[in-house]
């Protein structure tokens, strides 16, 4: 996977260069705008990427989770940076309105067309291995791109035959819309993780649900499940169980299913066998 996610990054970052170039050159911001949007798109391969990296790094004894984390502020990070371009784009657009520009239709339409290919091939790279989620967002996202293209290239076609110039940044406006979409989307998950709120895709009180209904089990409080990095989630939780034995197969088993089940692969379970109130951490507010 790492072989594709360098494929992408490095096909990816040579056509922005070039579609920025020749947006500069034919006056087209339509063409600057989703050369904007194929950055973020090399930003988010980098990211995915990134984590699949981190992943594989061995905790130390001050960084005891390892750099999990840093993929959720590289992805904060990739947010605002995302936002201030389209605010950028967006003031522009607004300004060609009074201003309009000539714009050669002819380059934009093939530089476009490039643009079509690029990301619909690599969009190919990720149709495999989408049950990881970073590979599913890779494929979902260039796929959506080679679709902005292929409007970039329209535009360009109708301004070629109408000559209304006033589609540049109409166009520019569009596809500003579709990366404010996806970069809310990412920038509310974004500060979601980085404030250790509970990942999205797992129901916390499903989980409680299931942890008290398993056998033995009394009570369930202190729960906490958080994310460790885009792709690993972390729970704690404080179980009473009054009658338990003393080994660790329920340990081991509810820790399986949270895994399984939940997508929890990194659970710590604290079993108590006298009366929950006892507890400090017991209250629903208490940390």
């Amino acid at each position: 996977m790492g072989r594709a996610f360098a494929i992408g990054v490095a096909l990816n970052s040579v056509f922005v260069l070039a579609e920025a170039g020749v947006g500069l050159w034919t006056g087209s911001l339509a063409l600057l705008a989703d050369a904007g949007h194929n950055l973020s798109d090399v930003l988010s391969l980098l990211l995915a990427w990134g984590a699949v990296v981190l992943a594989r790094r061995a905790p130390t004894a001050r960084r005891t989770y390892g750099l999990r984390k840093a993929t959720i502020l590289a992805s904060l990070a990739n947010a605002v940076l995302l936002l201030v371009a389209v605010g950028a784009i967006s003031a522009e657009a607004v300004r060609r309105f009074s201003e309009p520009a000539p714009v050669a239709t002819n380059l934009v339409m093939i530089t476009a067309a490039l643009g079509v290919l690029i990301n619909g091939a690599t969009a190919m790279l990720f149709m495999r291995g989408q049950e990881d989620l970073n590979v599913r967002g890779a494929y979902l996202h260039m796929a959506a791109d080679a679709g902005v293209s292929a409007a970039v290239v329209v535009g360009a076609l109708l301004m070629g035959l109408t000559g209304l110039l006033w589609i540049d940044p109409v166009l520019s406006l569009i596809i500003v819309a579709v990366i404010l979409i996806g970069t809310w989307d990412l920038l509310r998950h974004s500060v979601d993780l980085a404030l250790d709120a509970v990942p999205h895709g797992i129901d916390p009180a499903a989980v409680r649900e299931w942890l008290a209904g398993q056998p033995g089990v009394t009570g369930v409080h202190d729960l906490h499940i958080w994310a460790m990095s885009t792709t690993e989630n972390a729970m704690t939780a404080h179980v009473t169980r009054a009658d338990h034995d003393g080994t660790d197969a329920f340990l081991h088993a509810a820790c399986e299913t949270l895994a399984e089940r939940f997508n929890i692969g990194h659970a710590t379970l604290q079993v108590e066998t006298g009366d929950a109130d006892a507890c400090r951490l017991a209250p629903a507010g208490a940390v």
